[in-house]
């Protein structure tokens, strides 16, 4: 395991890399050229530019989240290519700096959806929250306005402000795409991606769809194990891969996450552990990562990763607001933090007791 936090970049992430460097066990960081655009080419200058100041910290890039793919690839438009040549060039420009883990989503117009970035809970912490008769009440060319008026002022991703303030326009764009459109769009992309990525041994972790179910009626395709699994078989190839979400994917509750963790194994490079604490059907909170905070057991899922032999990245999800900091909703220091060091407990655990340890 390869633990690692997400860190947004310089001018966009509120914690300052030397605090992560005191993170015990933290092995690098995964980032992004934030503020890029989907189907922009990245330059190997600004790739330069962010390992170096990565490494000034004792950090390394243990990979890259996210690559954002354009909607002409998942909409199939004429110019589709052009942007799948541009992604290429990217990930080729990625691989000749020696980074090999790409995380990407395949998602309609929206990246994550939630109805709140600082719901209260009972000790004072604040959390992201999902309330489905909530998003019900809401015009979808209006969810720009909701997302901007919950995040505290700050960008969030898959929310920036060039994406979302045409989200008529990709509303559009995905009439007549089905989630069976959506899938042969994928496989089309993906079969494109491939010879650059065994070229530098790059491997794709697609993001699971989170929520797991449509949002808005758009098409979701990786919200469970049948959907996962019909994916990385389309595309039988070792670069092809799942990032692991538990909080994604942990959203339905008939998800069995170490199950899909078994099924998958050997084809997740990837994996965001985090918990929630499911109220009533479509509606959920977002919790500490401990297991009795929340409905999933983290000790049967990092166990069910320890069991497959995964070696990939790991990091901790979003994590709770407390002690009052201020950060981006999801990515400050503190519950990330604490986060760590209970994963990182478990996974010591899981070694020794496998070596009979005492």
């Amino acid at each position: 395991m390869i633990l690692s936090m997400r860190w947004f970049g310089p001018g966009h992430d509120t914690i300052p890399l030397r605090f992560l460097r005191q993170v015990p066990g933290l092995k690098g960081v995964v980032t992004t050229l934030y503020g890029s655009l989907p189907g922009e080419v990245w330059e190997a200058a600004a790739i330069r530019r962010l390992q170096e100041e990565v490494a000034s910290a004792g950090l390394a890039i243990t990979g890259i989240e996210s690559l954002n793919v354009h909607d002409a690839i998942k909409a199939e438009l004429k110019e589709r290519d052009h942007y799948i040549d541009n992604y290429i060039t990217s990930l080729s420009r990625l691989g000749e700096a020696g980074i090999k883990l790409v995380c990407y989503n395949f998602m309609p117009v929206f990246d994550f959806t939630r109805t709140e970035l600082a719901h209260l809970r009972e000790d004072g912490a604040a959390v992201f929250s999902y309330d489905q008769a909530v998003i019900d009440t809401i015009d979808p060319g209006r969810m720009n306005e909701h997302m901007e008026r919950i995040s505290q002022g700050f960008v969030m991703p898959g929310w920036e402000k060039e994406r979302v303030r045409e989200l008529q326009r990709l509303f559009e764009l995905y009439q007549g795409v089905d989630s069976e459109a959506l899938f042969h769009n994928l496989v089309y992309f993906l079969k494109a991606l491939m010879p650059v990525c065994q070229r530098y041994g790059i491997r794709m972790a697609l993001h699971p769809d989170d929520p797991a179910w449509p949002v808005f009626g758009l098409p979701r395709i990786a919200g469970d194990l049948p959907g996962l699994l019909r994916i990385v078989q389309a595309v039988d190839h070792p670069s092809n891969g799942i990032t692991l979400c538990t909080g994604s994917l942990g959203t339905r509750r008939d998800n069995y996450i170490p199950g899909i963790i078994h099924a998958l194994q050997g084809r997740i490079p990837y994996a965001h552990v985090r918990n929630l604490r499911h109220t009533v059907p479509g509606r959920f909170e977002e919790s500490a990562h401990l297991s009795a905070d929340g409905s999933l057991d983290m000790y049967a899922i990092m166990k069910a990763f320890y069991d497959t032999g995964f070696d990939g990245v790991l990091r901790p999800d979003h994590g709770r607001a407390i002690f009052d900091e201020v950060a981006m909703p999801g990515y400050g220091l503190y519950d990330r933090a604490i986060a760590c060091g209970y994963l990182s407990g478990l996974w010591e655990a899981l070694g020794k007791q496998g070596k009979g340890g005492a």
